[in-house]
């Protein structure tokens, strides 16, 4: 197992070092924590000392989550909780609870939740014990691209050759049909070519139907500009209580994906220059002039991060006429990212995911126990995305609940329940339930 490749998609928000990236960025990643934290009107919540949920997990305080179910009863009578594959790879999703005197409070990204999930799902109050505190260090999904290639290398055997064959054409014809794009991107974050905001917009919109992993880039690029920059009177009384404002980015995605009610699917996000300017001035009219000019000084560097390993001079990559060799050298982690997003249409990924996911799982769990890290959190931004590691040695306490006017959370039945490390099943699971969308083989997922 290489820890280097877990250590790199994960990101510590206590540690004063940054990231090495590639060469010959105009920008580096201590310039953009630098600026995020203290340019922004909410950057103070990147850190431990102004975020709750970190500030929690960086104290010897008993860690409480909220987890939404479907599968109750079927909790009770296996005795077990199983995590499931996506943004926290085998962690149990998740959203933090604060301890009150009348109660349990959900953080906003729980009462979100509790709102839109009532009637369909029912919430569980998961106690973690420990006495030493964890490590603020969060997974981000977008870097897992180096993880993902050497997971479908080792597992190549479980394809057939023709599956094989079609996964590796499908990602080089991708890279060389985005390719004006993707060189774009480059040279953007290099600094040798200006674009106008909403021409660069308007062909980020264009090239997410070609290269879907690219929808998932611009997503995440305009949440953290919302949730960084939003100064409306809810975000305010949020970030009072140490929270960023969910409800921000969920708005967004909602309306700009009509289908985002049946699966939360990130491919799907592309909307145009007038299409962001009019999504975000419903959400935040202040905010939506600056965010075209975000997104184009922001997302071009994110991408060169992501898709080049550390230290790749950025200056002599192009994509232009790539192949599949020479993309695991000189872009690994983009690759990896491609395959692992085609695999998931494949006909047969009910029958891969065992397999593939599981390995990623275990690995995680790992990585986790290893760095005593048994609530890992979504890295991209602390904002409440929060899970159980369920190889954690010290087995945490589960009850059920009942939720009072005030929306608190009030334990009333403690579960006899074990946390098991293996995945659910597929079909058990919220991509499962979304059953295959339109076009494709099986439903993809959001991260």
């Amino acid at each position: 197992m290489n820890f280097d490749d877990w250590e790199h998609a994960h990101t510590d928000y206590v540690a004063s070092t940054t990231r090495p990236g590639p060469a010959g960025l105009a920008t580096s990643d201590a310039d953009w924590r630098h600026h995020l934290e203290h340019d922004t009107p909410n950057g103070w919540l990147l850190r431990p000392d102004g975020n709750a949920m970190l500030r929690t997990l960086t104290s010897r305080q008993p860690i409480y989550l909220m987890h939404m179910t479907r599968a109750l009863e079927a909790i009770r009578t296996s005795g077990q909780v199983s995590p499931s594959a996506g943004c926290l790879v085998g962690a149990l999703y998740c959203a933090p609870l604060t301890a009150e005197p009348d109660g349990l409070r959900p953080h906003n990204l729980g009462a979100y939740l509790l709102e839109t999930k009532r009637g369909t799902q029912q919430p569980l109050v998961i106690e973690i014990p420990r006495d030493t505190p964890m490590p603020a260090k969060g997974l981000d999904y977008l870097r897992l691209g180096g993880i993902h290639l050497r997971t479908y290398l080792t597992h190549r055997a479980f394809l057939t050759d023709a599956e094989d064959a079609r996964l590796r054409l499908a990602a080089v014809d991708r890279v060389r049909t985005a390719a004006g794009f993707l060189d774009l991107l480059m040279a953007i974050a290099c600094e040798r070519v200006d674009i106008p905001d909403g021409e660069f917009v308007d062909r980020l919109a264009a090239a997410v139907p070609i290269f879907p992993y690219i929808g998932y880039l611009y997503f995440e690029v305009l949440s953290e500009y919302l949730l960084l920059h939003s100064t409306a009177p809810q975000t305010k009384a949020y970030a009072d209580a140490g929270e960023m404002n969910n409800r921000l980015y969920k708005q967004i995605a909602f309306s700009a994906v009509a289908t985002m009610g049946r699966l939360f699917d990130l491919a799907l996000f592309n909307p145009d220059h007038r299409q962001l300017l009019h999504l975000v001035g419903q959400v935040e009219p202040g905010l939506a002039a600056g965010a075209p000019a975000y997104t184009r000084r922001r997302l071009p560097y994110l991408f060169t991060c992501l898709a080049l390993p550390p230290g790749q001079d950025a200056t002599s990559v192009t994509f232009h006429g790539a192949d599949f060799d020479t993309l695991t050298e000189v872009a690994p982690h983009l690759l990896g990212q491609l395959v692992f997003r085609d695999m998931r249409t494949s006909a047969r990924y009910p029958r891969l995911y065992p397999a593939v996911e599981q390995a990623k799982a275990l690995e995680a769990h790992v990585f986790w126990n290893s760095r005593h890290i048994p609530a890992p959190f979504n890295g991209v931004l602390p904002k409440g995305e929060i899970g159980v590691n369920p190889a954690w040695p010290a087995s945490p306490k589960v009850w059920a609940v009942e939720t009072c006017d005030r929306g608190l959370l009030h334990p009333v039945e403690q579960l006899d329940v074990i946390f098991v490390p293996r995945l659910t099943d597929l079909y058990l699971t919220a991509i499962g339930h979304a059953g295959p969308p339109k076009n494709a083989a099986t439903p993809t997922a959001s991260c």
